[in-house]
């Protein structure tokens, strides 16, 4: 089902943008990144920011989020492997939002989390965008360009055996 934009219904994100983070600690979030985000009360885009995997920070959108939340064990004795990814998952999530320019604050302590200085890659990834240091996404990129035909299955799901002739 496409939506007004066009795009596959729950796609909010494709694509990848670079910027310099101001001397504030604020990157701008194109416009087109800005799309699938929700808005508070006063009409001010909201945002859900919070440390990520493999070197980058996560971007949800409110409303995604919440559809995370709703995937993740939450409960606090499920164990105490549980209860660890749940601290430094949660100690390190905020909500913010974007001023009226269309940047995102990074804190200090997810900047520093990531290794982020100057340059960022922003990387839509259909319900979230992650914020990765340059050198970073540039090398994840290196490393792994070679094995997208080998991840196939993970898009496209596992090969049945091949037609017998």
């Amino acid at each position: 089902m496409e939506t007004d934009r066009g795009l596959v219904q729950g796609v909010r994100w494709l694509g990848e943008s670079h910027h310099t983070l101001d001397d504030k600690n604020r990157v701008f979030v194109p416009r087109k990144l800005q799309g699938g985000l929700d808005r508070d009360g006063e009409g001010h885009l909201t945002a859900i920011l919070t440390r990520g995997f493999e070197g980058c920070l996560f971007l949800f959108s409110e409303s995604g989020f919440e559809a995370v939340l709703a995937r993740l064990k939450t409960q606090a004795f499920d164990g105490a492997r549980e209860r660890k990814l749940q601290r430094l998952f949660f100690a390190n999530t905020q909500r913010t939002t974007l001023d009226g320019s269309g940047r995102l604050l990074v804190p200090e302590k997810l900047k520093a989390l990531v290794g982020i200085d100057r340059e960022v890659v922003l990387v839509g990834l259909v319900d979230r965008i992650e914020l990765w240091p340059k050198t970073a996404w540039e090398r994840f990129e290196r490393e792994n360009a070679g094995e997208f035909d080998a991840l196939a299955e993970v898009l496209c799901g596992p090969r049945g055996p091949a037609p017998q002739s």
